[in-house]
Parts: structure tokens; C-alpha cells; sequence
């Protein structure tokens, strides 16, 4: 049996604790102690429970009864902590972490957290429309990701492997980002902020409902940061890379649309985003020091929707979109043979092209008053997967390839006894590249009490090999391809306990195992001293979860939760690199004025995780810190957040393409911003 390691506190770590025992002992007197009436507007635990979640089944369903752990963060939880993308929100999630190396970040799960991996084993949607390119499989959660995070109504994060639905990249998670309905708010509104490095924000958004039933939002946003002016990276740390200062070489700006428009079963909405970040940490041996390394990211999508429910309880889905993923890098390398030499200066261009069109059909039937079967088919044409690399002199790369595949997939919710529910179901995938893969998951969900739910769960999920990982090369001068990958497997089981504690408290306790077989590796081929990516590793990850929530009528609400991660390699049985064993999180909202003026209040631990180069990037505390008022003046919102109160000085592993073992992450920041609606 192997010897499971626990947090030790230290004086420096004490914050946390002192915020846990807040939450345990001083919120309830808030709550029970207030001589202001209950606002029985706000939801209390009993009716978050009723909730309809869509994502973890493909139709609406119960939190208690989904056949997955779910959270779900809301457009006021967004608000009043003061979250300014989806990696902010993400990170606050419990067995969530996330990694930024100065250009993306990157989405942890369970202990899960390659450097570098793009977040691919990730499945990210909006209103049900997938976001992962056709390249790079890349969920974009930073300042990349398609949506302003002002436009969302709700986040679901569904864990656990959830391709018998989705197919492919539903290996850990599943994330559906939700946006506002007309209904939600109706009016012209403008906002804008202003934060540290001299970052700035603006968005303008018209938002109605119609009295002839038509639903419309159109929405624009802008955002600038100039980023920290003076990095340090030791390893550079010599006069002739300016003594390790990376100078005015973190910019980062992008400008976004989103539109939907919805009348009776139809709905047709579509987003655009283009980001453009200057490098500063010098990766793939660039020059260090120069503001023209940069990456631009342009995302794009239109999706048309029709739902419609028959009055023989038949529900029927049809939906088409095509999408786009544009890539192009600016890389500056020194061709100079020696260090005596002038300098030979020279851009590398690296680009990428994608264009994808995707079809889906979905039925959902209710059949002898039990079963309650969906089943469904897709059909995706990935027409354009183009890849080029080159300079001024020579061409190294240029792939023109083109890919389809297709899933079917069937479900059934079976109500065996009043309190006990069987969920099964499995989907069948086909892709052109390496051919297809079956992928099963069961749910055993039992309420023995009112308020008690336990969920016992097995599923598989796989993530097929990308066009990146298929076919990128150099030129036979460090990177080869290698079309014969396999797709990545994983098998996981959980056990989940449900608590319900009086009408203010949830607790959830689950504990879960999985095993990856296949996993894509880039290794040096000994043969030509080449990169390639190639099925080599195994791993299992295993741990326990705990969670506690809080809602009260008057607004105060809050969770705290601890997760354990085990993750290792299976035939070495060491730990994985960027891999914390432990992680705890408390939040907390506490209205200061009530309905107008509320404080949020996060704290989050990260434990020591290995680097590639088998150190340790140290463990840390963040504290954030959100004042956030509504209605002093009418229609005006305004918010004042502090993000690392307590400045704390912290790293994250770097991946491969670094000099850098460990990568400086930003001291104190602040953000001021206000919302009016016409």
C-alpha cells in the first residue's frame, strides 16, 4: 500500500485556514444574525439542486441526477469575484489548476497538467458548440478564448470521460460555456476597465427581446495590456541578452464579436476573436530580448440550431456550423554560426489554417414512462488542416492535409426503483486518420434520503491523435511526423457522495482512479536524432475530492474544498511533471450592503509540482480580493478587485520549447471597472 502524504501548515500558510474557519463559523452568524429580511429572489442549496443542466447528458436533468460531478459558476458569481477570462474562472474550480507560460494557459485536471499540451484533452463548448481547433485540438481559456466572459450566463463543468457523448477531447472534462439570453437583460450596455501594466478594456452590447418572440444579443469588446515592461529570467542573465530583462516584450490585445439571434425553435449565433501576444520568455531558442517574437490566434465560428419538442414527449435537435482557426507566428532566430559573428537576424513564419464544417442530429424520447433514450450522429468535415513553416530563404514545412470522421452515439436513463437511476450509454467514433473506437460510460445514481445521493461511475474516453501530431515537420531538422498514432484511452471510475445539510449547505465527497494507456509523447528517435510523437506512456492518476457549499437567501454564499491528486507513470511510478498533490480552495461572497454592495473574497493553495528538469516549482497561496456594487446609481455597476493581495512571489513548470525551468508569475494587480445599462 503505498504512503499517501498530507498538507502540513506552516506559519506562512496560515491565511487559508483562517479564511476556512470564517466560512465554518462567522458566515452563518451573518446569515442568522442579520436583522434584514431573507431575499427569496436568491437561490438557497435546495433550489440549485432542482437547477437543469444540459451538458452532462445532452438534455436537461437535475444536478442530483446528472451521471457526473458538475459545478456550475454563474454570471454573478463571474461578477463579484472579479473574473476577467474563462482561465480565471476555471482556476477557482474544485480539482482544477492552471498553468500560463506568457502566451496560453493551461487547464489541469485530477493532477493532469502536461506542459505545453494545449489543453487537448479538454473539451470546451459554447452553447453546445465545439471550440477545440482542428490543428492544435486547443481549448482556448485566456485571453484567446472566443466569448467576452461579460456575455456568459453560466459555466458547466462536467467531470470525468464523457465520450459516449462527445467524442473526441472529452477525456477529463467537459466545459460548456452558456451565454445570456435576450430575456436575461434588455438594453444597450457599455462597459470598460482599467487594471494594472497599463490594460484597458471596452465592450459595447445590445441586448433585447422582442415582443414578436425574437431574442438578440450582438456584442463587441477590446482589450490592451502592455504587460509587465521588465521580466527577469536568470537563465539569460548575461550583457548580451540585456542581463536577463525581457523589455516591453509581453503585450498582449485582442478584439472579439459575438451574435446570436433566436425566434421559435430557431437559433443562430455565431463569435470571432483575434489575439495577438508577444513572447517574452525566448522559446524555441529564439532571441531573447525582442519584442517581434509574437503568436496570433483568430478564432471564428457560426452555428444554426433547431430545437423543437412534439407532443408525444419526442424532442428533436438539428444543428450545422462551420468553423475557422487561423495561427501565425513570428519567431526571431540568430543565424550567426558564432558568438564573434554580426548578428545574422531572420523571422521564422509559422502558420496554420484550419476550416471545419460539423453536422449534428439529436432525438430525445420518453418510452413506457421510464426510459428516457437520446440518441444522436454527427458528421465532421475538417476540409482544411494546412501547417507552414518558412523564412526568407527556405520552406521547411508545408502540409495541405484534410480529415473526416463521424460519430453515433445512443443513451437510456432508466428509473429502476423511485430512488435509484441506471444511465448507459455508448458512442461509436470513426475518423479517416487511424480508423475507430468504441467508448462506454454507466451511472449508478441511489438516493436512499432525501438529500443523499450517491453516484457510482465507470466510463472510457479517447482523444484522437491531432493534425499537429500527425504531420508536423521541419525538415528532417528536428521534428519528424508520424501518421501511424494511435488514439490516447482512458478508463476512469469514481465514487460520488451527495449531502444535502438543512437549505444552506451541500457536501460532495468523490473519490476516483483512472488508467491512460497509449498517451502521445514527443521522445527523441535515436535512429535520426529526430522529435517524434509516438504512443509510449501509460499513466493512472487517482484521489478524493472534498467540497462544501453554502447559500443563503440574503446573498451570502461561499465553498471551500481540498483536492488529493496522485498521478505517476506507470512503468517508472514517478509523479508527473506540473502535477500538485494538493489543492484547496475557499470562496466566499458576503454582501456588505445588502443587494447592493458585496465582497469576494478568494483563497487558493497549489502544492509544490516537479519541473522537467526535476526540481520544484514551490507551493503557494493567492489571495484575490473583489468589491462589487450594483444599483447605487441606477443601471451602474461597479467593481474595484485586487488580484495577489499579498503579492506573493510564485512560478509555473515550463514546458519543452523553454530555456526557462520555471516561469515568473505576476505580483499584486488590480483591475477597476464599470457597467451602465441604457
Amino acid at each position: 500500500m503505498k504512503e499517501i502524504s498530507f498538507i502540513k501548515i506552516k506559519p506562512s500558510s496560515q491565511t487559508f485556514f483562517y479564511g476556512l474557519f470564517i466560512f465554518l463559523c462567522i458566515v452563518p452568524s451573518l446569515v442568522y444574525g442579520g436583522n434584514e429580511p431573507a431575499d427569496l429572489t436568491e437561490l438557497d442549496i435546495t433550489d440549485l439542486l432542482q437547477v437543469k443542466i444540459y451538458s452532462a447528458s445532452k438534455f436537461e436533468q437535475k444536478m442530483s441526477e446528472a451521471p457526473s460531478s458538475v459545478t456550475i459558476i454563474t454570471a454573478s458569481e463571474i461578477e463579484k469575484y472579479g473574473y476577467r477570462t474563462l482561465a480565471d474562472i476555471l482556476r477557482s474550480v474544485r480539482g482544477l489548476f492552471v498553468t500560463y507560460d506568457r502566451n496560453y494557459d493551461y487547464l489541469g485536471v485530477r493532477g493532469f497538467g502536461r506542459p505545453g499540451d494545449y489543453n487537448t484533452r479538454i473539451l470546451l463548448l459554447v452553447d453546445g458548440v465545439r471550440q477545440n481547433d482542428t490543428i492544435f485540438d486547443q481549448a482556448a481559456i485566456g485571453t484567446d478564448f472566443i466569448l467576452d466572459v461579460d456575455l456568459i450566463d453560466r459555466v458547466e463543468i462536467i467531470r470525468g470521460p464523457s465520450s459516449s457523448l462527445y467524442g473526441t477531447n472529452a477525456f477529463f472534462a467537459v466545459i460548456n460555456v452558456i451565454t445570456r439570453k435576450g430575456s436575461n437583460l434588455q438594453g444597450l450596455e457599455v462597459s470598460g476597465d482599467i487594471g494594472r501594466f497599463e490594460t484597458h478594456k471596452g465592450r459595447i452590447s445590445y441586448v433585447n427581446k422582442f415582443q414578436q418572440g425574437i431574442e438578440m444579443t450582438l456584442s463587441g469588446s477590446y482589450y490592451e495590456s502592455k504587460g509587465d515592461e521588465r521580466l527577469y529570467y536568470r537563465e539569460f542573465d548575461s550583457p548580451e541578452t540585456n542581463n536577463g530583462i525581457a523589455k516591453d516584450s509581453d503585450g498582449d490585445r485582442f478584439h472579439s464579436f459575438f451574435g446570436k439571434i433566436s425566434y421559435q425553435d430557431f437559433t443562430l449565433e455565431g463569435a470571432f476573436v483575434n489575439r495577438k501576444k508577444i513572447i517574452p520568455t525566448a522559446p524555441f531558442e529564439t532571441v531573447f530580448n525582442d519584442s517581434r517574437t509574437f503568436a496570433i490566434d483568430e478564432r471564428a465560428f457560426i452555428d444554426l440550431k433547431y430545437e423543437h419538442s412534439f407532443a408525444d414527449q419526442l424532442d428533436v435537435m438539428a444543428r450545422i456550423s462551420y468553423s475557422k482557426y487561423d495561427y501565425d507566428g513570428d519567431y526571431v532566430y540568430d543565424y550567426a554560426e558564432g558568438a564573434d559573428e554580426q548578428p545574422d537576424i531572420v523571422i521564422l513564419k509559422d502558420h496554420a489554417k484550419a476550416e471545419w464544417w460539423r453536422a449534428e442530429v439529436q432525438a430525445t424520447k420518453k418510452l413506457f414512462e421510464k426510459h428516457k433514450l437520446i440518441f444522436g450522429a454527427e458528421y465532421q468535415d475538417n476540409f482544411r488542416q494546412d501547417q507552414d513553416t518558412s523564412d526568407k530563404e527556405e520552406v521547411y514545412l508545408d502540409s495541405k492535409e484534410d480529415s473526416t470522421n463521424w460519430g453515433a452515439y445512443i443513451q437510456d436513463e432508466v428509473p429502476i426503483l423511485s430512488n435509484l437511476i441506471l444511465n448507459a450509454g455508448v458512442r461509436h467514433d470513426h475518423y479517416s486518420t487511424f480508423g475507430g473506437t468504441t467508448n462506454p460510460r454507466l451511472a449508478l445514481i441511489y438516493s436512499p434520503i432525501e438529500g443523499t445521493v450517491f453516484k457510482i461511475l465507470y466510463g472510457k474516453a479517447f482523444r484522437a491523435p491531432n493534425a499537429y501530431e500527425f504531420y508536423y515537420n521541419d525538415g528532417g531538422i528536428a521534428q519528424k511526423s508520424n501518421p501511424d498514432l494511435k488514439p490516447e484511452k482512458i478508463q476512469t471510475y469514481e465514487l460520488i457522495l451527495e449531502q444535502q445539510l438543512g437549505n444552506n449547505l451541500r457536501g460532495t465527497i468523490n473519490g476516483f482512479y483512472s488508467k491512460i494507456d497509449d498517451l502521445i509523447n514527443l521522445e527523441l528517435d535515436p535512429s535520426d536524432n529526430l522529435l517524434v510523437y509516438r504512443n509510449v506512456q501509460a499513466v493512472e492518476t487517482r484521489g478524493a475530492e472534498l467540497e462544501l457549499e453554502g447559500m443563503w437567501s440574503n446573498g451570502v454564499r461561499g465553498r471551500v474544498s481540498y483536492s488529493y491528486q496522485d498521478s505517476e507513470d506507470e512503468q517508472t511510478g514517478k509523479a508527473l511533471t506540473n502535477s500538485p498533490k494538493h489543492l484547496a480552495k475557499l470562496n466566499i461572497i458576503v454582501p456588505l450592503l445588502p443587494k447592493t454592495i458585496f465582497l469576494g473574497i478568494e483563497e487558493q493553495y497549489t502544492s509544490r509540482r516537479e519541473t522537467l528538469a526535476g526540481k520544484n516549482a514551490d507551493d503557494f497561496f493567492l489571495t484575490n480580493l473583489t468589491v462589487f456594487s450594483q444599483d447605487l446609481l441606477k443601471k451602474l455597476k461597479v467593481s474595484a478587485s485586487m488580484y495577489n493581495l499579498f503579492n506573493k512571489h510564485y512560478s509555473d513548470p515550463g514546458s519543452a520549447e523553454h530555456v526557462q525551468d520555471l516561469i515568473r508569475q505576476d505580483g499584486r494587480s488590480f483591475r477597476v471597472k464599470a457597467t451602465y445599462t441604457f
